[in-house]
């Protein structure tokens, strides 16, 4: 496409500095980008491929969203509006694990190979970003950082769908510093088109539609060139927020019918929050949410040198400052409404998108420090806490519970579910699911109910879940010879069930509890 503006697409940028993290002068010859490429994929894969076994679906709705991809799977259709299969969850990450489960049967696995295989791809749009905003050797150091970051490695291993947004988040940046690198219109009106894809997965990718517009307006000096790079970039992020917002009014008398959903849980998680630990302290921790994330997903090395990178590159590169605001932006918009109005409840998968744009400005960053040495000493102590970090942190949160460890398992390379609750789900599955078998399931406040469920390898067929409004049809026609009721579970509260003891009647048939199972979850077999 031909150029947009006669007038440079960007400000000068720095020349003639010495490399920081060799020796090699910045003249000599670029290694193969391919070699590069398969190289730093290689890296990211690793450690990924070791937490495959081991990690489980857990946070994320990993759960919640492979079963509607399971059902969307036996009919496929059009997913249209929140009533029509997507509940508060975008349609396009469904529809990918929906076609992962024709071609594996293990619907457990299905989703995770989804994320690991978004989440090993996206070294190839943070290469290229960083590559043309920094060089080559940036690029490596953001891609080696990537494939270590301790959040992302439980993203690309579990069924979520924060591997395959960042993903297209990441080429939605590499595509906007192509064009504007370039002064060529085609790149961000692609950047337009895969700002869609990345809006279909999760709604936080909305914002970046007039964000990304605003900060293309006041990017360089020619008024008609930004102009039009604004307005054809936006309306090219249009056509599946106009086609969602179209079919959820059509169907629920409310566009924003499924944010609003989600609004509703922040709102009662907030409530919750402010009841734990007080207004005061639940503002603080708001606060410093952000950082907080970045500094223990990524290191505290690694986070504070793109940090720093983020700082100098806003003072000495304008071309770049429009990535900044990428981050800084919904950094500061989520904050303000944790902290401030006390409506949003932070969590680590939103801060994904703003945490991975660091690692651009790591190599900016290192260079702030002054002396060969003292960089290459920098380096060296952030490259060792990069690894460390996320491997104590994994090791900490690995099949362990506490209060601790809970709090921190979010944002772990390790992906486990509460240990009592995985040890009846195997009961369940090796004992009852293997012999043809079929059980009751309590509901739980907390949804570990779904979790038992999905893990129990039992068909919904022989499954009556006190969650589903078919309950009863379900205990009918499935006749369960287990029933497992949780602490704080709903069962105990139906008409129809007394709790004697070690006895539990449920519409007359007696259920005996039985031995060798921890609290919070409590196996009863029919007598």
């Amino acid at each position: 496409m031909s150029s947009a503006s006669s007038v440079p697409a960007s400000p000068p940028r720095p020349s003639g500095a010495t490399p920081v993290l060799s020796a090699v002068p910045d003249m000599a010859p670029e290694p193969s980008t391919r070699l590069l490429l398969l190289l730093l994929l290689g890296a990211a894969l690793l450690p990924r491929l070791v937490l495959m076994p081991f990690n489980e679906n857990y946070y994320g709705d990993a759960v919640a969203r492979t079963e509607l991809a399971e059902r969307w799977a036996r009919e496929p259709h059009v997913i249209t509006s929140y009533g029509d299969g997507a509940y508060q969850f975008g349609p396009l990450h469904l529809y990918v694990v929906g076609a992962a489960l024709k071609v594996v049967e293990d619907k457990a696995l299905a989703g995770r190979l989804v994320s690991l295989l978004f989440g090993v791809l996206s070294v190839v749009p943070l290469f290229a970003l960083t590559r043309r905003l920094f060089g080559w050797r940036a690029g490596v150091w953001a891609s080696l950082a990537f494939s270590v970051w301790g959040m992302h490695l439980q993203m690309s291993t579990t069924a979520a769908s924060e591997a395959l947004s960042l993903f297209f988040m990441l080429w939605v940046f590499a595509l906007i510093a192509e064009g504007l690198d370039e002064n060529r219109l085609g790149p961000l009106f692609g950047a337009g088109v895969v700002l869609n894809l990345a809006c279909a997965v999760r709604y936080d990718a909305w914002m970046f539609i007039p964000l990304l517009s605003v900060a293309l307006l006041f990017w360089g000096e020619d008024r008609v060139a930004a102009l039009t790079r604004a307005v054809g970039f936006g309306l090219l992020c249009l056509p599946f927020p106009l086609l969602w917002m179209q079919g959820n009014e059509m169907a629920h008398g409310d566009p924003f019918f499924p944010i609003t959903a989600v609004e509703q849980f922040h709102a009662d998680w907030t409530r919750e929050g402010v009841a734990r630990v007080g207004q005061l302290r639940y503002r603080l921790e708001s606060l410093g949410f952000w950082p907080g994330v970045a500094l223990l997903t990524l290191s505290p090395g690694v986070a504070l040198l793109g940090m720093v990178g983020m700082w100098r590159s806003w003072r000495e590169r304008p071309d770049t400052r429009w990535l900044v605001l990428a981050a800084l932006v919904p950094t500061a918009y989520f904050t303000f409404r944790a902290a401030v109005l006390l409506n949003f409840q932070p969590l680590g998968r939103f801060t994904v998108t703003e945490v991975a744009v660091l690692l651009p400005f790591l190599v900016p960053g290192l260079e702030a420090w002054r002396g060969a040495g003292a960089r290459k000493a920098v380096a060296g102590v952030s490259a060792v806490l990069a690894v460390a970090v996320p491997l104590a942190l994994g090791l900490y949160t690995f099949r362990a519970d506490g209060r601790w460890q809970d709090s921190l398992r979010p944002v772990s390379p390790t992906s486990t579910n509460p240990v009592p609750l995985m040890q009846v789900a195997r009961f369940l599955k090796e004992e009852v699911a293997a012999k043809g078998g079929a059980a009751v399931v309590d509901q739980d406040p907390s949804y570990m109910d779904l979790q038992l469920a999905f893990f129990s390898g039992l068909p919904d067929e022989r499954l009556a879940r006190v969650r589903w409004e078919t309950f009863r049809k379900h205990l009918r026609e499935a006749q369960p010879e287990y029933l497992v009721r949780f602490d704080q579970g709903t069962l105990v509260s139906d008409p129809g069930v007394k709790l004697e003891g070690r006895t539990l009647t449920l519409d007359g048939v007696a259920y005996e509890e039985q031995d060798g199972f921890s609290a919070p979850l409590h196996v009863y077999r029919r007598r």
